[in-house]
């Protein structure tokens, strides 16, 4: 396996570091700039976001169950949120080391591992739940929406609670069963434009009612109808997709009735 020089971000160091995703997306900017402002407000919380020193999408992001920003009940565990190694740099060992320095951070902290929340089939935005499953992570949850809620003990004797999803998000229905509802989040830097641009566009054009939900606390993200927090798009109260290219036109006509 290949090395290579990790940086891990803070309140001090974010504002002359990139973020990996967005940072060439004109059209994003605002997003990546509230994303960098949402990290910051999580760095104190015991968030983490470590990355290759290189402008590359080569990262992996965690944290403490108990302030993540997703419907799971996982007390003691820390819950992986973006784990991505893209084009090139695939094939490398890079996803495996930054797997292995969150084992060791949860080692360090007393945790009783790591939890991962991935679709199967794969899901857009989730990590890739064969892969993990190879690394040793077990199947402890799943929802009819295809969501599954994947761990890797630290604990050989097992003793404490095995993490789940939590009630909210199980049935797949959101509480609103008019037209569309969009929750989402400032924890990816696309969410912004696609919700208020292209969501927004083509729902108006075609006369489509849209209530957009934005995340702001990581409460409120812990009492949504997905686990899908970044993005998730409900139909007549259903859940329909995590993919946000569902907002562009022509993924919008395929998806939506």
């Amino acid at each position: 396996m290949e090395g290579g020089n990790f940086i891990t971000l803070n309140t001090e160091n974010i504002g002359r570091e990139h973020i990996c995703c967005a940072f060439s997306d004109k059209k994003c900017t605002e997003g990546y700039e509230l994303k960098k402002k949402w990290l910051t407000g999580e760095f104190p919380r015991g968030y983490v976001f470590r990355r290759l020193d290189e402008r590359a999408k080569v990262f992996l992001e965690y944290g403490p169950a108990e302030s993540a920003w997703v419907p799971v009940e996982a007390p003691g565990w820390l819950v992986m949120g973006c784990f991505w190694v893209s084009g090139q740099y695939k094939g490398h060992g890079y996803a495996k080391q930054l797997l292995a320095s969150a084992v060791e951070d949860a080692r360090k902290q007393g945790r009783h591992g790591l939890v991962a929340i991935v679709g199967v089939p794969k899901k857009h935005f989730l990590s890739d739940p064969k892969w993990l499953l190879r690394q040793g992570f077990k199947e402890v949850d799943a929802l009819p929406t295809g969501f599954r809620l994947l761990a890797l003990r630290l604990d050989p004797a097992g003793t404490s609670p095995s993490p789940r999803f939590a009630d909210v998000a199980r049935s797949g229905e959101c509480p609103d069963h008019e037209g569309l509802v969009a929750y989402y989040s400032s924890r990816c830097p696309f969410t912004e434009y696609y919700m208020r641009g292209e969501l927004a566009l083509n729902a108006d054009l075609r006369g489509i009612p849209l209530k957009i939900i934005k995340l702001e606390t990581a409460e409120q993200a812990q009492k949504c109808p997905s686990p899908a927090t970044i993005f998730s798009l409900f139909q007549g109260g259903q859940f329909v997709t995590n993919d946000l290219s569902v907002c562009l036109e022509k993924q919008f006509n395929k998806i939506i009735k």
